[in-house]
């Protein structure tokens, strides 16, 4: 399988290399040149890794061998990802039973040993986050050999927990404390990849879900979900960067059946504003209780406009996309406790609050992207209930905080890398 740029088609790479680069050399996202259709039949009696293959292997290609991806994909998922039901035609998927507590350890740790298995470089994993995806990829990269990982994260916009789980990890994972949003950090890992001096120097690749080592695993568990259930879903994503829906959406254009997708996203709603009007505008991200969604301007926006043929209005009949402010985000939380005694954190809770704008009459299914422990302090604010720390969490929060302090600025951050 090869992949080319969404900005510019001659762009073509093989997997392992489109696996390494991250972003294209011309700002671009990598796609697959032709999306592969699976035997949806034949996976009805499949355990979890071997989904995982059926759905992996046509996109490696000959990169890795179908035994061997098994293998690592077996190691990668080790963890339950249940389908539970809430009511009535109403069921969340559980992608917090990994290691970090959060949906990103799917595609981190699947990335990670895609990329041990495809390369044998020294590289620097250079990863934005504005939230969850940092944790995850710390652990799923944590002393993987000869891959440094540097993670960029905005001073003062994260969990306390968040911040712990990735300024503690130590060994090969280096932590860099920005003073701006998580949009300047994206800005940051997006020039250093473009920097080919920097490269030729110190070799980059991205963790971020614009690399198709991340973007594409986390289709497997849209599938999962869909054979738990024995029926089509609709999928209520709660949405930042668009990569867990873009691969949902994925995932149905393989032939998974599926009854839509629907995007929930907090007070940075500028996707909804672009279903609404059919023009896209980017934003400068706002600070939300739900801060893993912070995101002003989407990276995957243009794998979606792809998946919907470069059709806005097509992407607007089929792509749902609402908003809620933070005090609906509280008083989702409160009613999920209310009505079925769950716990839910504030991500997931503005997945119910979209979930309950959608009409009952196909089977919904909110993806619970986090535990509701790593924001204990807003769960129990609105619930009067403070969720209980699991254990993968707790052995972050008595350790000392590891951090480098830089502006927003480029030159600043480049300096970094060719000094540490």
């Amino acid at each position: 399988m090869n992949y080319h740029s969404l900005n510019t088609p001659a762009i073509r790479r093989d997997f392992a290399a489109a696996l390494r680069e991250g972003l294209a050399p011309d700002r671009g996202l990598y796609v697959p040149e032709a999306i592969p259709t699976i035997d949806w039949a034949s996976m009805q009696s499949a355990g979890l890794p071997e989904v995982a293959t059926r759905l992996l292997l046509p996109y490696v290609g000959d990169a890795i061998n179908e035994a061997t991806l098994f293998d690592l994909l077996q190691d990668a998922l080790n963890f339950d990802i249940p389908l539970t039901p809430v009511d009535n035609k109403l069921s969340q998927l559980e992608l917090f039973h990994g290691p970090t507590a959060a949906f990103k350890d799917v595609g981190a740790r699947v990335m990670s040993r895609l990329l041990g298995a495809t390369s044998n470089d020294q590289l620097t994993v250079l990863v934005a986050t504005s939230g969850d995806t940092g944790s995850a990829v710390a652990q799923g990269f944590y002393n993987v050999p000869g891959i440094d990982v540097v993670i960029l994260y905005p001073s003062g916009r994260i969990s306390h927990i968040q911040e712990q789980q990735l300024t503690t990890v130590g060994a090969n994972v280096t932590a860099v404390e920005v003073d701006g949003a998580f949009d300047d950090c994206q800005r940051l890992v997006k020039e250093a990849f473009l920097d080919q001096e920097l490269q030729a120097h110190r070799p980059l690749t991205s963790a971020n879900s614009i690399n198709i080592g991340r973007w594409i695993p986390q289709s497997v568990y849209f599938a999962w979900a869909t054979l738990q259930a024995g029926e089509p879903l609709q999928f209520i994503v709660p949405s930042g960067n668009f990569g867990n829906i873009a691969a949902g959406v994925l995932a149905e254009r393989m032939g998974m059946p599926a009854q839509g997708f629907h995007a929930a996203v907090n007070a940075n709603d500028s996707m909804v504003e672009y279903m609404n009007t059919g023009s896209y505008q980017p934003q400068i991200s706002k600070a939300t209780l739900s801060n893993a969604m912070d995101v002003g301007d989407p990276s995957n926006r243009p794998r979606l406009e792809w998946m919907h043929g470069f059709d806005t209005s097509r992407m607007q009949r089929e792509f749902e996309v609402t908003s809620a402010s933070d005090s609906a985000t509280m008083d989702a939380m409160r009613a999920v406790w209310e009505q079925h005694h769950m716990l839910v954190c504030p991500h997931t809770a503005i997945g119910f609050d979209a979930a309950w704008k959608s009409p009952d009459t196909a089977h919904r299914v909110v993806l619970a992207t986090a535990h509701p422990a790593k924001f204990g302090d807003a769960v129990e604010e609105a619930t009067g209930k403070l969720p209980e720390v699991p254990p993968s969490l707790q052995g972050c929060l008595d350790k000392e905080k590891q951090a480098t302090m830089l502006p927003a600025d480029y030159g600043a951050f480049r300096s970094f890398l060719q000094e540490s």
